[in-house]
């Protein structure tokens, strides 16, 4: 599929996207429009905000563990650095042996 074929479609989902969107806000819209109600009746952006509030406490657990994670990785491989460089200090300080 072309790259033409994927941004068509990518508009597509965003138009529709939008409408359900507005059809949520309908019923604040459209008395000042002199309108009728909604026309799927579905509260869209209760349920996304509904969606949001539910996926924010894990997503910062997440964020959390993943941040503890690269700490300790850091912590492990600068306790490897210090000790190769302990190691390579204690090789110079050793006389050469003559044969």
């Amino acid at each position: 599929m072309g790259a033409a074929a994927k941004i068509v479609i990518g508009l597509v989902l965003i138009l529709i996207g939008l409408g359900l969107f507005v059809d949520s806000v309908s019923p604040v819209v459209n008395p000042i429009l002199g309108r009728e109600g909604r026309f799927l009746g579905i509260d869209w952006l209760g349920n996304f905000i509904i969606l949001l509030t539910g996926a924010i406490p894990p997503f910062l657990i997440l964020i959390g563990l993943f941040v503890v994670w690269l700490e300790i990785d850091e912590i492990k491989a600068e306790r490897e650095l210090k000790r190769e460089e302990e190691e390579e200090k204690k090789k110079r300080g050793r006389p050469k042996k003559k044969e």
